[in-house]
């Protein structure tokens, strides 16, 4: 076992744990021991643990509570239980409230190491000890709730054909990332993929970049240039934020789709193309139809299949998770130690509604780590929150989600002082976007 994982033990036996610590550092792990719950309940709360060792027969709380409360609390933890007092009915309960492996003492190193390397190498996760099929990380997408796996088995359909897709979610649901998955997951991945952010792009160079020109095709053309689409050639191309293009660079996209070729300014000769196009947008195309923004048959010709990215709030179990792959990563490039979340504040920050989803999430995480060396309780945690805007269902089932997006907006420009660039960085769109909104 390479990596350096944190094991706790509780047994009410100091010669046992004594015995247990050498034997977990001498396999290269880091033993933390107790002799009671109540202490292995604090160092659960205050401690990152990879797996939990417990006793069942302890005075006063049992080893039974124990794994109670780290099911509930704690649930991505294994639970291995040792007992001197085995029984068939000790050992069902054990395992309906959680526990994944059983040993009967006394037992050998050799026994102890069978059945961690079996436990760490299994799901982490109760639920989903008994399925096989469940990914916690796909191509660097961090989450194992049920919508989730339904997205990655999206992914692994589309991956491979040439169809247009079109990826919708609210902004910060990581729609790149997903473009990027389907790509680099498939059989085009050696090829190129070339990401175009369409709103951050004005309006009279959008066709140029797309397309390219020739030289003297238009004031300041002093050279050919080819364009995006044979940029991408034999890849796939991802049109970001396509709601911003106008009816004149939608005309020329319908066609190069139909046609698989396109024209650079300039010129009079067509260029085949063979591009996989990917595109996204967090608005609403069918409303940007029915007002007239947005071509009807050009929506029917990108959404041919169709992906929708669900947003934080509904990702049960994903939070936690994406706040601890981010407390490593962010912590790794500070060169600093993981921060320590309590109970409490990790409570509020699961029931929190996340409006600026996993986008919000990171930044959050990345300004604790910069601002914090140890310890984050509830009082490193806004006040917002804590408020009415989490994720209690009364409130965020009466608010629309224009309504939620509106009262997030306002939140991030009063924070920052109504600085509209620095806003637009932190919600992930452009400014163009934002005076949109703002409207």
């Amino acid at each position: 076992m390479n990596e350096t994982l944190s094991i706790l033990v509780v047994d009410d036996s100091r010669d046992l744990l004594e015995l247990l610590r050498r034997q977990l550092q001498d396999l290269g792990m880091n033993p933390y021991i107790s002799d009671n719950v109540l202490e292995g309940i604090e160092i659960l709360e205050n401690t990152e643990i990879d797996l939990l060792i417990t006793d069942l027969n302890m005075p006063k709380i049992g080893g039974e509570q124990l794994i109670r409360y780290c099911s509930e609390h704690f649930s991505s933890i294994p639970i291995l239980v040792i007992t001197g007092y085995p029984s068939v009915n000790s050992a069902i309960n054990v395992m309906k409230l959680g526990a994944l492996e059983y040993l009967i003492k006394p037992f050998t190193a050799d026994e102890l190491e069978d059945a961690l390397r079996s436990m760490l190498g299994a799901k982490t996760v109760r639920e989903e000890v008994q399925t096989t099929a469940v990914i916690e990380n796909f191509q660097g997408i961090i989450g194992s709730s049920k919508k989730m796996q339904h997205l990655y088995n999206t992914i692994q359909r589309t991956k491979s054909n040439r169809a247009t897709i079109l990826v919708s979610g609210e902004s910060g649901t990581g729609k790149e990332l997903v473009a990027r998955a389907i790509h680099y997951s498939g059989d085009f991945s050696s090829a190129p993929f070339v990401p175009v952010n369409c709103g951050a792009i004005p309006d009279q160079l959008l066709e140029s970049e797309l397309f390219g020109h020739l030289k003297g095709s238009f004031t300041g053309a002093i050279t050919n240039r080819a364009g995006f689409f044979q940029a991408a050639d034999g890849g796939t191309l991802f049109l970001d934020e396509i709601s911003n293009t106008s009816l004149e660079v939608q005309a020329k996209l319908l066609r190069a789709i139909q046609e698989k070729e396109v024209t650079s300014l300039g010129s009079t000769k067509s260029q085949k193309i063979n591009v996989r196009i990917v595109t996204a947008s967090n608005v609403n195309l069918l409303e940007l139809i029915a007002q007239g923004k947005f071509r009807e048959d050009l929506y029917y010709r990108l959404n041919v299949i169709s992906i929708e990215i669900p947003p934080l709030r509904e990702r049960e179990n994903d939070i936690l998770a994406l706040l601890k792959y981010f407390n490593l990563k962010f912590s790794k490039e500070q060169s600093k130690s993981k921060l320590k979340f309590d109970r409490n504040a990790l409570s509020a920050l699961n029931k929190y509604a996340w409006p600026g989803n996993v986008r919000e999430l990171e930044n959050f995480v990345q300004r604790l780590v910069v601002m914090h060396d140890d310890n984050i309780t509830i009082n490193e945690i806004p006040n917002y929150m804590k408020s009415k805007v989490q994720l209690d269902k009364s409130a965020s089932l009466s608010m629309s989600l224009k309504e939620v997006e509106k009262d997030y907006i306002q939140k991030v420009l009063s924070a920052n002082n109504n600085n509209k660039t620095k806003a637009a960085e932190i919600l992930g769109i452009d400014r163009k976007t934002l005076r949109e909104k703002l409207k």
